[in-house]
């Protein structure tokens, strides 16, 4: 009998508790929309997602700025088989993502048509 009323004061009590998290959550939510928290923390967020820069897409893959193009797929291709392999999802984008900045210009531009 003692266990039966525990445990109803257990359930009752995590779901008082449940309930009071989401009203401060949405409180929280509505102050931070008065305040402007979530227009600043979207435009945090827009400004981490630059594109990447050709230093850091350099530093990313190890090559210099006198590297050939066929020295960066060599490098590009040694790294995204290492971090296939053993390494991260993370760093494999990463380099990546320095391979196809690179590319964007080491790729020769096409003459416009007339």
């Amino acid at each position: 009998m003692a266990a039966k009323i525990l445990a109803n004061l257990i359930v009752m009590g995590s779901t008082i508790l449940a309930r009071s998290f989401v009203q401060a959550y949405r409180q929280a939510l509505a102050n931070a929309s008065k305040n402007g928290v979530a227009q600043e923390a979207v435009q945090n967020i827009k400004r981490a997602s630059k594109t990447m820069t050709e230093t850091e897409a350099r530093q990313i893959l190890g090559v210099t700025e006198n590297s050939s193009w066929e020295e960066i797929i060599q490098r590009y291709e040694n790294l995204f088989e290492r971090n296939a392999k053993n390494g991260s999802f993370y760093l494999q984008s990463k380099v990546h993502r320095a391979k196809e900045c690179l590319e964007a210009i080491h790729q020769p531009k096409e003459p416009e048509e007339k």
